[in-house]
């Protein structure tokens, strides 16, 4: 084996790990729950429903003002989070 090889196959066995950081198995029930809202989202946006349209600008702003606070608060509690 070329050495190019050796280390594609470990790199891909290290990323094969780090996909499995859950624990918590999805049950049929959740996966319908998940599929269903990926679906209706997906039909409000195709059929250009105004509260999709609020949907995505509240979740805007949302990134939005949670970024202005981490910005303003993240070198007062870097020292706090490293204890």
């Amino acid at each position: 084996m070329s050495v190019d090889l050796l280390i594609n196959e470990a790199i891909d066995s290290i990323f094969d790990e780090a996909k499995r950081t859950t624990r918590s198995r999805s049950t049929r029930q959740r996966k319908i729950k998940q599929a269903t809202s990926s679906m209706a989202t997906s039909m409000a946006r195709k059929k250009n429903d105004s509260a999709y349209k609020n949907m995505i600008k509240y979740r805007d702003l949302y990134y939005k003002y949670r970024a202005i606070i981490h910005k303003k608060y993240s070198a007062r509690t870097r020292s706090r989070a490293r204890r």
